[in-house]
């Protein structure tokens, strides 16, 4: 006789409770198969195989086992009982009992020898947490006229510092994103190198290229500490994933319209969103928590290009500024706000002083900050975003005035 006793059918949620008398933790599983002893618990981790748990043969009464998703990866590789010639809750050992949810925890229970092995408690523990906010930011790269590798840093206030002489190639027509929590990466541009930023600020030297080489794309954090660069000019839609260690990927084929001059940014708890663009596009493109980015949505506001995005509020967004091009260059300070679950709003009347070729990052838990710019003209003057996203007066500029640069935010300390 076989089948499956299914687990956690509610996916309940509380605590494991302990063993009668004490309990012996051993060292992590990470074997395909295991056989497991009474009175001990087991943190099972399945990252790189499903296992097998073999239960003691002659266990007495009241003999518990205790078994827990070490690495939250049951859902992907799942634990097998194999109650080792006993009945597991009064089937015989001929059925298949399987735990294949996430953050799964177990208490077994030896009842004797009528109804076997009992589960105690099963349990699918939480894990709803975010990352702790960036609350720093940093400008970086960008053209005068020349291009130049200088950076400012954003205390948790919204005070922008003085020009950092910079590290790496100076370039511009780049993207940046924070990614691994409280760091971020500056990524392609006129020249195709990468450069990691530590939770302290600290720019480092370039990084070779990988992926295709191009300028004019925008990128964003997702999935709570990763980052992914995407689209560009000459019409790519590729993208690039960027790992919890600042590790870029491969070229991922794009999807969606190819472009430049976009932006991006995350939303909600780790989404992200692309949005706008050349050809004077108002079209987005969301960022599943998986990286995965989805085909166009109907844009909403006005359609234009070389604009900035930053989160705000901990979980909603904004677009901000930009331009397009009729016989002559028209500039825009409109914002359009982007709710929790990514839906883009109409404009907003901007406020500041109109501009394409900004940068845009959050700072200070919960604000944002638009900087630099082009209004026929390089600026350096910046826009304060506040926790409900209103966009607030000019600030006078710090730093060289410039465009075409970069910014994210960065570290958990403010």
């Amino acid at each position: 006789m076989s089948g499956a006793v299914k687990s956690n059918v509610f996916g309940s949620s509380g605590s494991v409770a302990a063993a009668a008398g004490g309990l012996k933790w051993e060292a992590v599983v990470t074997a395909s198969t295991v056989t497991v002893e009474s009175n001990r618990g087991y943190f099972v981790n399945t990252t790189s195989n499903a296992c097998t748990i073999t239960l003691p043969a002659s266990p007495s009464v009241g003999d518990q086992v205790i078994l827990l998703d070490y690495l939250r990866t049951w859902d992907t590789n799942a634990v097998t009982i194999d109650s080792n010639g006993n009945d597991f809750q009064n089937q015989s050992d001929d059925y298949v009992v399987d735990y294949d949810t996430e953050g799964q925890g177990i208490n077994i229970v030896f009842s004797g020898s009528t109804n076997g092995w009992i589960p105690n408690s099963d349990i699918a523990n939480a894990f709803d947490h975010t990352a702790p906010p960036t609350q720093k930011a940093i400008f970086g790269f960008g053209t005068t006229g020349s291009n130049v590798s200088l950076t400012n840093l954003v205390n948790s206030s919204g005070v922008i510092a003085a020009d950092v002489s910079g590290v790496g190639t100076a370039r511009n027509s780049l993207a940046a994103a924070s990614f691994g929590g409280d760091k971020a990466i500056f990524g392609f541009g006129t020249t195709h190198v990468s450069n990691l930023v530590s939770n302290s600020g600290v720019v480092a030297s370039d990084t070779s290229g990988v992926g295709t080489s191009r300028g004019d794309l925008a990128a964003c954090g997702f999935g709570l500490d990763k980052a992914i660069f995407g689209y560009g000019a000459d019409t790519h839609s590729i993208t690039n994933l960027v790992s919890n260690s600042g590790v870029i990927a491969a070229d991922v084929t794009g999807v969606g319209t190819g472009r430049g001059g976009l932006a991006a940014t995350g939303y909600g708890v780790d989404l992200g969103v692309f949005g706008y663009g050349t050809g004077f596009t108002s079209v987005t493109n969301k960022v599943s928590n998986t990286g995965v980015v989805s085909a166009n949505t109907t844009g909403v506001g006005t359609a234009r290009n070389y604009l900035a995005a930053a989160r705000y509020g901990g979980d909603k967004a904004l677009f901000g500024y930009g331009s397009t091009y009729s016989g002559g260059y028209s500039y825009y300070s409109i914002t359009n706000l982007v709710s929790n679950s990514g839906v883009v709003a109409t404009d907003t009347s901007g406020v500041g002083t109109e501009r394409s070729d900004p940068a845009a990052a959050s700072y200070g838990g919960d604000k944002a900050i638009f900087a630099y710019g082009n209004t026929g003209s390089n600026v350096s003057m910046s826009n304060l975003v506040n926790n409900v996203g209103t966009v607030a007066a000019d600030v006078s500029g710090v730093g060289t005035a410039r465009r075409h640069l970069a910014a994210a935010g960065f570290s958990f300390s403010a």
